[in-house]
């Protein structure tokens, strides 16, 4: 069989993420922190306006570029945070949906995509899916964007820096300082910088900042599935300079057609929801993880999404994660998943307060283990 299976297949692996989430699922009473989507539900009215477009039969296909009860909602607040006199908005299938139709639309073969390691599993393959050379800059220890090192790795080869703050799997979040700088730079070296800013609403020490307000020519992908607790209804949308957005629509007219529908009545709900309670809730949870395992493990302390990622306190990240699903039944995701490297884990906080005390206490046992 494998004599008629394209080369691109080839490239990469099946995601690590996905294999701990099937041991998970044979697992009794497993301590799961590893999900990377929110524990709480869709707002009721969210579900209820999506109940009502099903039953009002709103269940065929859709505008491509989006029905206008959603696009023009998230075009109007768009034009009112930037004000650029260039920048169309349509609704994608997902986030992951958006950044497929990005590589897509700009990346040629040979072509170089800029990334920061530790970075989210899916760049690096839809990089190689289209052709694409990744180059990483590695972040380490502190996951601060160098930006002269993103200066020297631009070549004339460079289409792309793909940047993503809050991030995942750090929970890192870029500062105004370094977020200007890369806007700048990768305006001034006539790069795409592509921003990845599905977790803003997780900002839990400050206000989101996105380099379109810096560079015009920034392309924005976003989302509701981590906002509003929906990943399973693939409700995403992308904004940015007109040609790159109608080539990326045009795309979508071939591979995912639309967005699914009645989600996008829905979507327009959910924009005067108010999520507040749930951030609160998830800054009380990473403060609990910081506060329970800071003595005997390296954290950075992170700044947004729902993710922590320490230091494996012995062996390498692999070795640890084996040993915490063995003894402990604790799902954790190991770094190298997400990195060159293989010394971290990254731990998934949107889970349980009682989960994440048992996930703590098994934790602390586990870095006493090395000692």
């Amino acid at each position: 069989m494998s004599k008629w299976v394209a080369e691109r297949t080839k490239l990469f692996d099946s995601s690590g993420i996905r294999k701990v989430f099937d041991l998970g699922a044979k697992l009794k009473d497993p301590i799961n922190l590893s999900i990377g989507q929110p524990d709480f539900d869709v707002p009721p009215e969210v579900r209820k306006a999506a109940i009502e477009a099903i039953e009002s039969g709103k269940n065929g296909y859709s505008l491509t570029q989006g029905m206008p009860v959603l696009r023009e909602k998230l075009q109007k607040q768009v034009d009112e945070d930037y004000g650029h006199d260039d920048r169309q908005l349509f609704v994608t299938s997902g986030t992951s949906g958006g950044l497929l139709l990005a590589m897509m639309a700009l990346v040629n073969p040979g072509e170089e995509v800029i990334v920061f390691d530790p970075f989210f599993v899916m760049y690096n393959a839809l990089a190689a899916v289209v052709g694409g050379k990744v180059v990483t800059i590695d972040t380490y220890p502190d996951f601060r964007i160098d930006l002269d090192r993103v200066a020297e790795a631009i070549t004339p080869k460079t289409k792309m820096i793909l940047f993503n703050s809050p991030a995942n799997p750090t929970g890192a979040v870029a500062s105004e300082e370094e977020i200007r700088g890369l806007a700048e730079l990768a305006a001034e070296r006539g790069v795409v910088l592509l921003s990845d800013e599905i977790y803003r609403a997780f900002c839990y020490d400050g206000e989101f900042i996105s380099p379109a307000r810096f560079n015009p020519e920034t392309l924005v992908i976003d989302g509701f599935s981590k906002s509003h607790g929906m990943p399973g209804w693939r409700l995403g949308f992308a904004h940015g300079p007109g040609e790159i957005i109608q080539q990326m629509i045009k795309l979508q007219q071939y591979s995912f057609v639309c967005a699914p529908h009645p989600m996008q009545w829905a979507g327009a709900v959910a924009m005067d929801t108010d999520v507040t309670a749930q951030i609160d809730a998830y800054r009380r949870k990473r403060d609990m993880l910081v506060d329970g395992l800071s003595d005997l493990y390296e954290i950075v302390r992170p700044g947004g999404s729902f993710y922590i990622f320490p230091k494996a306190p012995w062996g390498t990240g692999e070795e640890f994660v084996h040993r915490a699903i063995e003894k402990y039944q604790l799902l954790i995701i190991p770094g190298n998943i997400f990195s060159h490297k293989n010394t971290h884990f990254r731990i998934s906080y949107a889970a349980s307060d009682e989960t994440i005390r048992r996930g703590i206490e098994a934790l602390r046992q586990l870095a006493k283990e090395g000692a």
